[in-house]
């Protein structure tokens, strides 16, 4: 295991083929001033933001970048997550993928305990956050084991999730 900076983190994911990612938490602070926004129906703020994530999606797709995302929701939806739904149709429209897992249905999905990225079935980044949903360190782990682990993580948690454009934002 190796800590990265995000910096590093960015430069890996931007050079990977398959990005796949899951989230584990019903809140992150890292997108606080556009909660903020979408809380106050601030749409010049959203519409910026929406518009800069649809094109940076919307170039690595152009690249034949896969970019997969499991997003392990309690329901009724928090209002972040309700935010984060509304937000996630523009990379969804731009060609990510991505799923939402009520949590009720992971009982019998072994999930790693923090949020993680599998790039190109060789490396892992695992996102640890603190008490107060901030990112505390950013983990880099190459051993074949743990990339195993979170690529079975990722497949069994993609199966039991509903697709963005079905799921139900309540």
């Amino acid at each position: 295991m190796e800590l990265i900076s995000t910096g590093r983190r960015a430069e890996l994911i931007a050079n990977a083929r398959t990005v796949l990612k899951v989230e584990l938490r019903d809140h992150y602070a890292v997108d606080r001033e556009l909660f903020v926004a979408w809380q106050a129906g601030s749409a010049d703020t959203l519409d910026r933001a929406a518009a800069a994530s649809r094109d940076r999606v919307a170039a690595r797709v152009a690249t034949g970048m896969s970019l997969r995302r499991v997003k392990v929701v309690s329901e009724p939806l928090s209002e972040y997550q309700r935010f984060a739904f509304d937000y996630s149709a523009h990379t969804v429209a731009a060609g990510e993928d991505i799923r939402w897992l009520p949590r009720r249905f992971t009982s019998t999905v072994l999930l790693p305990g923090n949020d993680f990225f599998v790039l190109d079935d060789d490396l892992v980044i695992f996102n640890v956050f603190d008490g107060g949903d901030n990112r505390a360190e950013q983990q880099l782990h190459q051993d074949s084991e743990t990339v195993k682990l979170c690529r079975g993580a990722f497949d069994a948690a993609w199966a039991a999730a509903v697709p963005h454009q079905a799921y139900s934002a309540r």
